[in-house]
C-alpha cells in the first residue's frame, strides 16, 4: 500500500465532524501557498468533457477556490460545496468576480442530492476524503446521463532528489514516517491507481488521464507553510512538528540560500457516467 492509499484509507475512516474541520486552522496558509491548477489543465478538460457554455458544474471541496476559478472564468455556473468555514471565507472572496458560483458551506455527505442536475461533478484533491461508499454513487446520481466526473490532482511538490538527500536527515531525527521521496515515476504510478479506482467503482467509464509537469519555487516561510496544510504533517505531535521545521530551515537556509525550486504532477481523471 502506498502513501496515498494510506492517506485515503486514513481520510475515510475518519468521523465527518474532523473531516469536516480538517484544514480549518490552516486556510489562510492553503489559500497562501497551494499551488494552484493550470489554466491548460482546465482549458484541456472542458475540450475533452466537450462542455457546452450553458453547463452546470458542482464542486466538491472547493477549498478556498483553487480549481473553482479556472472553470468560474470561463463563464459556467458552478455550486461549491465547502465545509469548512474558514475556506468558504476564502473561497467567496476569490470568486467574488464570478456571480454564477453559488457556494454552500456544508459537506458532499450532508448535500441534500439533486439528481441529474449537473453536467459535470469536479473534485480537486478532495475526493478521497469522502468514503468510496458514499463518492462515487451520489456522485453518479448527481450527473445527468452522459455527465462526466472531473477529478483534478496536484501531488506534492518534491526538490530534486539530492537536494532532499539533505533534508533526510532531519526527517529521520523528528518524523521518519514522512521521511519520503516518491519522484516522477512514484507519481505517475499512484495517477494510475486513483484512474484504476474510477473504474472499480462501476459508476463510470471510457477513462481519460493527461498530466502536465509543473515547477515552483518557494521561498523557506512559504514552503513551511506548505508542509503544514498537509495532512501527514498535521498528524504528528506538534513538538515534532516544530523541531521538524527548525532542522529543515537552517538546512535550506544554509543549503540553498532560503530558497527551494520543487516540481510535482498536475493531472485529470476525466471518466463518463455509465447510464444503466
Amino acid at each position: 500500500m502506498n502513501n496515498w492509499q494510506k492517506q485515503k484509507q486514513w481520510y475515510a475512516s475518519q468521523d465527518l465532524e474532523i473531516r469536516k474541520t480538517w484544514y480549518s486552522s490552516v486556510a489562510e496558509a492553503y489559500n497562501r501557498v497551494r499551488p494552484r491548477y493550470p489554466q491548460e489543465l482546465c482549458d484541456r478538460a472542458i475540450e475533452v468533457v466537450q462542455l457546452r457554455p450553458d453547463a452546470t458544474i458542482l464542486e466538491i471541496g472547493s477549498g478556498p477556490g483553487n480549481a473553482t476559478i479556472g472553470f468560474a472564468k470561463l463563464g459556467f455556473s458552478m455550486v461549491c460545496l465547502e465545509p469548512s468555514r474558514e475556506s468558504c471565507q476564502f473561497l467567496e472572496s476569490n470568486c467574488s468576480a464570478y456571480p454564477q458560483i453559488e457556494i454552500m458551506n456544508t459537506s458532499f455527505e450532508e448535500w441534500k442530492l439533486e439528481p441529474e442536475k449537473f453536467d459535470v461533478v469536479l473534485a480537486a484533491n478532495s475526493f478521497h476524503w469522502i468514503p468510496p461508499e458514499v463518492s462515487y454513487g451520489k456522485t453518479a446520481n448527481a450527473l445527468k446521463q452522459e455527465g462526466h466526473l472531473i477529478l483534478l490532482w496536484n501531488l506534492q511538490p518534491e526538490p530534486r532528489y539530492e537536494e532532499y538527500t539533505i533534508l533526510q536527515e532531519v526527517y529521520q531525527k523528528y518524523a521518519p514516517s514522512l521521511s519520503r521521496y516518491e519522484g516522477r515515476n512514484k507519481q505517475e504510478e499512484v495517477l494510475k491507481n486513483f484512474g484504476d479506482e474510477i473504474l472499480k467503482s462501476g459508476q463510470f467509464q471510457d477513462l481519460i488521464s493527461e498530466q502536465i509537469p509543473c515547477q515552483v519555487t518557494y521561498s523557506v516561510d512559504d514552503y513551511l507553510l506548505l508542509l503544514d496544510t498537509f495532512s501527514p504533517y498535521q498528524r504528528i505531535e506538534k513538538r515534532d512538528r516544530e523541531l521538524l521545521f527548525i532542522g529543515l530551515r537552517e538546512r535550506i537556509e544554509k543549503n540553498f540560500y532560503s530558497k527551494i525550486e520543487f516540481s510535482y504532477l498536475s493531472a485529470f481523471h476525466i471518466a463518463r457516467k455509465i447510464s444503466f
